[in-house]
C-alpha cells in the first residue's frame, strides 16, 4: 500500500520514517519546499536520536520520499495519515485549521478508495466531523473513511517509542478500516487496541493528561515536603514499589512542558467546560504546573533584594533532555522573569540554542559550555537535566562562579555530596 503522511513535525516525520523502516512505501508531505529538499539530503528538521540515520537509510532505498506536491501524492494514496499540528488557541481549545485544510486537499484530489487516518491529537468527535466533511466534498466517486490512530511517542525517544510501542490504538467504524490498519502495523508486532473513533481520541487525551496529573501531584507533594521536612525523593521511592502507582513520572521539578502535556490538558479541560462539565483534577494539574514553573526564581527573589545587573547562569533551555523543543519549556518564563528585572543571563544548552534565539533574540547570552555559563555568575538556575549537567562536578560551581548559589529545578545532585561541596544549594522538595 502507498502511505502518504501530511506533516513533517515530530509525529509525522517519525511516523513516516518508522513505517518505511518496516517495509512500507511512504511519502511525507510538507508545504515548505526548502525543508523538503533538506530532508532529501538526510537532514532532520528536529533533534531526535536515531532519526537522521533512518531517514538516510530509507530514502536511499526508495521506501521513503518527501514532496510538496500533495495533489499528485493524494491522488493514488491507499492511506493518508494526517499528522499536522493542533496548536492551542487563546482560550485553551485546540486549533483544527491545519487538519481541516488537509481534509480539503484530500477531498479534492483523491481518485481511489482511501483510508484517512488522523494521528494528530484532536478533540473527541473530530474524526466524525472530518469524515462527514470528506464525504460531502469528494470530487470523485470513491470510498473514503476516517480512522483515529493517536501516537504515544515521547520527544527524545520518539523513534524507539514508535518502533517498540507499548500499544497501538486504532479507532474505526468498519472492518474495512480495521483490516487496512492491521496490515500497516502487523510488522511492528505490538498489541493493537481496536475501539470506536471517539474512544481512541479519548485514549490519547486521557493518557497524556494522566501523566501530566502525576507530575503535578508529585510537585504539589514536593512543595509540602519542604514545609514539613520530608524528602520527596524518598517519598517517590517508597511510592514506586506499589505496582498500582509505578515508578515513572514521580520526579519532582519545575513543571512539565513540551508540545503535548500543556496543550492537551488545556484542550481536554476546555472540551469538558464546553459540555458543561468541569474536570477538577485536570484543572488542578494545570494550575499547579503553572505556579511550579516560577518556584525557584521566586525563592531566589526572597534571598536577593534585586536581580538588577546580576550575572545569572541558566543551565538547560529545552523542556526536557534529548530534544531541541522549546515549546512550553520552564526555562522561558524563568528567563523572561530574570531579564525583565534587569539580570544579565547567560544560558547553556547542548542542542536548544538556535531555537532559544528565536524566542529571546539578543536579550541573553548563549554558550555551549557549562564553564562559560558559570564564569563569574552570582546565581545558577538548572532548568533541564542534561547528562553533562547531572555529571558536572560540584566543586566547579564553587571554583568558577563569583558566588556559588545554585537553584536546581531538576534535583540533579545528591544532597550528601552537595553538603561537602561548599555551594549554597536549593532544590525541589528536599
Amino acid at each position: 500500500m502507498k502511505i502518504v503522511i501530511a506533516g513533517t513535525g515530530y509525529v509525522g516525520l517519525v511516523t513516516g520514517v518508522c513505517l518505511a523502516e518496516v517495509g512500507n512505501s511512504v511519502t511525507c508531505i510538507d508545504i515548505d519546499e526548502e525543508k523538503i529538499e533538506s530532508m532529501k539530503k538526510g537532514n532532520s528538521p528536529i533533534y531526535e536520536e536515531g532519526l537522521e540515520e533512518l531517514m538516510k537509510k530509507n530514502y536511499s532505498s526508495k521506501k521513503l520520499n518527501y514532496s510538496v506536491d500533495y495533489k499528485k501524492e493524494y491522488k493514488d494514496a491507499d492511506i493518508v495519515m494526517i499528522a499536522v499540528g493542533t496548536p492551542e488557541r487563546s482560550d485553551g481549545s485546540a486549533n483544527l485549521d491545519f487538519v481541516r485544510l488537509v481534509a480539503k486537499q484530500i477531498a479534492e484530489n483523491v481518485e481511489k478508495d482511501c483510508l484517512v487516518v488522523i494521528k494528530s491529537t484532536v478533540p473527541i468527535g473530530t474524526n466524525d466531523d472530518i469524515e462527514k466533511y470528506l464525504i460531502q466534498n469528494l470530487k470523485n466517486n470513491v470510498h473514503i473513511e476516517i480512522a483515529s490512530n493517536p501516537e504515544f511517542l515521547a520527544q527524545g525517544t520518539a523513534v524507539r517509542d514508535t518502533l517498540y510501542a507499548s500499544r497501538i490504538a486504532i479507532g474505526v467504524e468498519s472492518k474495512w478500516a480495521e483490516e487496512r490498519l492491521r496490515i500497516v502495523y502487523e510488522p511492528f508486532k505490538q498489541p493493537i487496541i481496536v475501539t470506536n473513533r471517539r474512544s481512541a481520541e479519548m485514549i490519547k487525551y486521557a493518557s497524556n493528561d494522566f501523566l501530566a496529573l502525576k507530575i503535578s501531584f508529585m510537585n504539589d507533594i514536593a512543595n509540602l515536603c519542604e514545609i514539613v521536612g520530608a524528602n520527596i525523593e524518598d517519598v517517590a521511592k517508597g511510592m514506586s514499589y506499589d505496582e498500582r502507582i509505578g515508578s515513572k513520572f514521580l520526579k519532582a521539578g519545575v513543571g512539565y512542558g513540551g508540545s503535548c502535556f500543556p496543550k492537551d490538558t488545556k484542550a481536554l479541560h476546555w472540551l469538558a467546560n464546553d459540555h458543561d462539565y468541569e474536570l477538577k483534577t485536570i484543572k488542578a494539574a494545570i494550575e499547579v504546573n503553572e505556579k511550579q514553573k516560577l518556584k525557584l526564581v521566586r525563592q531566589a527573589r526572597k534571598k536577593f533584594d534585586s536581580f538588577l545587573g546580576m550575572k545569572i547562569a541558566v543551565l538547560g533551555l529545552t523542556f526536557k533532555p534529548g530534544t531541541d523543543d522549546m515549546r512550553e519549556a520552564p526555562s522561558i518564563p524563568n528567563i523572561n522573569y530574570l531579564i525583565e528585572r534587569g539580570a544579565e543571563v547567560t544560558a547553556y544548552d547542548p542542542v536548544g540554542i538556535e531555537r532559544a534565539k528565536m524566542i529571546f533574540g539578543d536579550k541573553i547570552q548563549y554558550t555551549d559550555s557549562i564553564d562559560n555559563a558559570l564564569k563569574n555568575a552570582e546565581i545558577c538556575f538548572i532548568m533541564t537535566e542534561w547528562k553533562d549537567v547531572v555529571n558536572y562536578k560540584l566543586e566547579k560551581y564553587k571554583n568558577i562562579m563569583k558566588t556559588p548559589v545554585v537553584y536546581d529545578g531538576r534535583n540533579c545532585y545528591d544532597l550528601s555530596s552537595v553538603k561537602v561541596s561548599g555551594i549554597e544549594y536549593y532544590s525541589i522538595g528536599r
